[in-house]
């Protein structure tokens, strides 16, 4: 066999990156229920063989674009992941931040569903790096003098990141152009930003409810 019909060196990263990227565009179509790693492998333009070597299960290939949501997650909201030392919570434009994971949410409800469900299943969420820094960043918050007391931050990670990820799908179904998806991500950035700031009852007409907000004493403490 002459040199120039001799096979090409295997460049095995290269290989595990186009199947992840055929991956994400699946992901991004169909949602993981509709993932298979052979359709996964025809897109990439590999053989099946070559697909499971990188990727045993359609759940590892799976939790390894997760893996790369949470990195452009973490890139498209709090910026390069070297500097984050460098950032003081007091500091953050938190309307800027809001409009930032609601655009990124946006442009990848799929994806961002699955990155969000893999964290939720996952027994150590804090190993993912975008939900340490987001829910990290509420807490180093939350004990400062700009924020309210008795803030339990899990519980409003939880409920901002969820929120941000199912609005994204449902406020998608209504986008037809990329002027009305950038509209609906203003909607989800405004109402979270209202929420924060304001509440939506009237504390003096609940007064019961606002006896139970009240931080316990050892909390508070």
């Amino acid at each position: 066999m002459s040199e120039a019909r001799k096979r090409r060196p295997r460049d095995p990263e290269a290989t595990r990156e186009a199947i992840l990227e055929a991956a994400r565009t699946r992901l991004a179509a169909d949602g993981p229920e509709g993932l298979s790693l052979s359709e996964v492998a025809h897109l990439a333009g590999v053989n099946r063989g070559t697909a499971y070597q990188h990727f045993e299960t359609r759940e590892k290939l799976i939790k390894a674009t997760a893996e790369w949501v949470s990195d452009k997650l973490f890139r498209a909201v709090f910026g390069d992941p070297e500097t984050i030392g460098e950032r003081r919570v007091e500091q953050v434009d938190i309307a800027e931040m809001t409009d930032r994971l609601a655009n990124f949410a946006m442009d990848n409800p799929e994806l961002c569903r699955v990155w969000l469900l893999q964290v939720l299943s996952s027994e150590d969420p804090a190993s993912d790096p975008f939900w340490k820094e987001y829910a990290g960043s509420q807490t180093r918050f939350a004990k400062t003098d700009l924020a309210q007391p008795g803030v339990d931050t899990e519980v409003l990670s939880v409920i901002m990141l969820a929120g941000a990820f199912l609005w994204s799908a449902w406020g998608r179904t209504h986008a037809a152009s990329e002027d009305e998806r950038r509209r609906q991500a203003r909607r989800f950035a405004q109402e979270c930003l209202r929420i924060s700031m304001y509440g939506s009852l009237r504390a003096e007409r609940f007064p019961e409810i606002a006896e139970r907000l009240k931080p316990s004493p050892a909390k508070a403490g």
